[in-house]
């Protein structure tokens, strides 16, 4: 597996746990579905960042 893929499961994971934890304290299910897309659209940029091949100098 690639290290992007290992980098969104590790993501998705993770804003699952928070989510749960959100729902635990009774955050609003609306707000805990903001929070979601917010974190996994941060961690697709991130996980792009960290992974992406640097360009050969020219």
């Amino acid at each position: 597996m690639s290290s992007f893929g290992l980098y969104i499961i590790g993501a998705i994971v993770l804003i699952g746990g928070l989510a749960y934890a959100a729902w635990l304290v009774h955050v609003p299910s609306q707000w805990i579905g903001a929070g979601a897309v917010i974190l996994l659209g941060g961690c697709i940029l991130g996980a792009v960042t960290h992974t992406r091949r640097r360009d050969p100098p020219a």
